[in-house]
């Protein structure tokens, strides 16, 4: 588990020509058991790796589709532990791809941050995103997941200067987040002009560590184009709108991960 097998995952996925996918599901919505069989289904469907959502109230990164799962899932009493208690059932009922526990500091800092990421270490998680977090001062959380292997996610935008993208980058472990538009997460028609530019200027830096482009895709020429110049792609917003509107949000979130890489990468 942890930064291991999530280098594992990136070297298979190279080894096929095509980029690693991860998609992305907030934990308990629309409700605790539904989330858990919505994740199973796409873990089936192909994902190489899942990033779970822990729902917050002030979700700033966030477009209105995942701040709406959000509201929906502390509504229904989703907490911290709620979520770190579905994750350890996920493991228990079998499910194999690395996951990587996407969040807020708020949430960490009444935690506590060492006992924040050991918490998720024992509940089956390799890694967390948290884009609130500097990575100058991801020390105390990038401590205590190096101690359990797993990996710490650092982002780089558009607006990032070179110098900005080095030490971002040095700080990554895992991977490195590429946000390729400004903004909030939401599904977009197209991907950013000069992605393949941007993304190499990430790789120049990045010291071999592999780049992920998220924000905005939401269709199978995106994944398509993304795995043309990046390691791994998320899909997040476009997922949750389509299943979680659907009558059966396993089945929709099966199908829709099954088109999105039924198409040549």
């Amino acid at each position: 588990m942890g930064l291991q097998q999530i280098a594992a995952v990136f070297a298979q996925a190279k080894a096929a020509h095509r980029p690693a996918f991860m998609p992305y599901w907030t934990l308990g919505y629309p409700n605790a058991d539904t989330s858990v069989h919505v994740i199973e289904a796409i873990a089936r469907a192909g994902a190489d790796m899942i990033e779970l959502g822990v729902p917050f109230s002030d979700p700033l990164a966030d477009g209105p589709v995942i701040q709406h799962a959000s509201q929906v899932a502390l509504e229904n009493g989703i907490t911290l532990r709620k979520c770190l208690a579905l994750t350890e059932r996920l493991r228990a009922n079998g499910l194999k791809q690395p996951l990587l526990a996407m969040g807020y500091m708020n949430p960490v800092m009444a935690f506590g941050e060492t006992a924040y990421v050991d918490a998720w270490y024992k509940a089956g998680a390799d890694g967390l995103i948290l884009p609130d977090l500097p990575p100058e001062e991801s020390g105390e959380v990038g401590q205590a997941c190096a101690a359990h292997e797993m990996a710490l996610v650092q982002f780089v935008a558009p607006t990032s200067t070179d110098e900005r993208m080095a030490y971002s980058t040095k700080q990554a472990t895992g991977f490195i987040y590429i946000v390729q538009v400004l903004g909030v997460t939401g599904a977009r028609d197209q991907l950013a002009e000069g992605l393949p530019q941007y993304v190499g200027r990430v790789k120049a830096v990045a010291n071999g560590t592999p780049v992920v482009v998220g924000f905005g895709i939401s269709k199978p020429e995106h994944v398509r184009e993304v795995g043309q110049v990046a390691d791994g792609v998320i899909v997040a917003s476009a997922l949750m709108r389509t299943a979680g509107e659907a009558k059966d949000p396993p089945q929709a979130a099966y199908d829709f991960v099954r088109n999105l890489l039924a198409q040549p990468v």
